[in-house]
């Protein structure tokens, strides 16, 4: 491939958007709105949650991606799915007795959002050159958590002084403006050859075996099922807010626009550490980034501004943290059968986020915030040492020989 046919990494932050989008209006906007419309909390948070599930499972449609058309169509097909999807969204009446059906036009839109997802995989995979996938990586992470301010912040305000169809409009718009970007990326061919559907599955599955059989590969599924720079605590901050006396607004500024900025700009500093320093340096030094953080946090304190400072710094490295994971899944994959093995490699990825919130809630409820935060802290660096020691003996027996991303 020559220098001229790679694509641009920036590219990918605003083919991130849209999918950014889709899920901040899911996550910020339908929770304020449906609790205006006297839907209990419970009903609110399962809405949302069957919705973002949808995360999780997209490792079973991603050999859809790479056995059929091109990464180009895909992304499109995923795009305007998801905006018809959003647009339905708007104009379905908000009432508990139709709870069941916002429910399934929820789930609808973020698996069209995640087949946007999928080709941008494909892209950052096959396009970008060796020594910049980190930076993409970045770029990857950045796009969507901006993309989630964008639907949650500008969405929610436009929700609450106009509409909600006027936000959905104004948000479908954007996202078909921020893709067009996408006639700049080099597009990847898909060669079918006489290579049938079937020969291609089992392909993929071969693929998968082969990938669980490389001692790197197999170092990074266990790496990112660890409770290394999650985030979790990411999921509370509303919830605890009254533990640091912060008043909404506050709140609201904080962990909407102002955090999702922030964390951009993390995912760019993590890309960055990537490229320049290895995965395993980025990975590693993001999660211990994220401990001190949170252990800071928690021994200061308890007024408004250690709240908001502690918020946005948590903000800045988990930005950092995603980038790092997204560029540790690239070194794993290779270049076969990317949508699958990617998808694959992040739904495990989202494991610890969803356990280590279960602990931090109990742990909340049972003692403190301040342990909450300490525990969360603690058990990210004590992973993070066991798992360097470990990194260590599969280097001096010559099981992973680079740090760069595997080609």
């Amino acid at each position: 491939m020559q220098s001229e046919q790679y694509t641009k990494p920036v590219y990918i932050f605003f083919l991130m958007l849209p999918t950014g989008i889709s899920s901040g209006f899911v996550t910020v906007v339908l929770p304020y709105l449906l609790t205006q419309n006297n839907f209990p909390v419970s009903v609110t948070a399962g809405i949302v949650a069957f919705g973002v599930s949808a995360n999780l499972w997209r490792f079973l449609w991603g050999p859809i991606v790479d056995i059929s058309l091109n990464l180009k169509k895909w992304y499109w097909i995923g795009l305007l799915t998801s905006i018809v999807s959003l647009l339905v969204l708007c104009f379905t009446p908000f009432t508990t007795e139709g709870a069941s059906l916002l429910s399934v036009i929820v789930f609808i839109s973020q698996v069209a959002a995640t087949f946007i997802v999928l080709p941008v995989n494909g892209f950052m995979a096959k396009s970008i050159e060796e020594t910049k996938k980190g930076k993409a990586s970045g770029w990857y992470q950045a796009g969507s958590l901006a993309g989630t301010g964008l639907g949650g912040g500008v969405g929610l305000w436009l929700a609450t002084q106009f509409n909600v169809g006027i936000a959905g409009a104004v948000m479908c718009a954007m996202s078909l403006l921020f893709a067009w970007v996408i006639v700049f990326v080099q597009n990847i061919p898909r060669h079918v050859q006489e290579i049938t559907i079937l020969e291609e599955v089992k392909g993929i599955g071969r693929d998968i075996l082969e990938l669980i059989k490389v001692p790197v590969a197999l170092f990074v599924i266990i790496l990112i099922m660890m409770p290394i720079g999650t985030g979790a605590a990411g999921n509370l901050w509303s919830a605890i807010a009254l533990d640091w006396h912060t008043g909404a607004d506050t709140v609201i500024l904080v962990t909407g626009l102002l955090s999702g900025g922030v964390s951009a700009m993390g995912c760019l500093a993590g890309g960055l550490m990537a490229d320049r320093w290895g995965v395993w340096v980025a990975y590693f030094g993001s999660g211990i980034a994220c401990a001190c953080v949170a252990f800071t946090m928690a021994v200061m304190p308890m007024v408004p501004e250690v709240y908001v400072g502690g918020v946005l710094c948590y903000a800045f490295v988990m930005g950092m943290a995603y980038a790092a994971f997204t560029a540790t899944v690239l070194f794993a994959i290779g270049k076969h059968n990317v949508a699958t093995k990617f998808s694959l490699l992040a739904s495990l990825g989202n494991l610890p986020v969803v356990y280590m919130t279960t602990i931090n809630g109990w742990v909340h409820d049972q003692y403190s915030s301040k342990l909450m935060l300490i525990g969360e802290a603690a058990i990210g660096a004590l992973c993070v040492c066991l798992l360097w020691l470990v990194l260590k003996w599969l280097k001096h027996q010559r099981f992973i020989q680079s740090d760069k991303v595997n080609t």
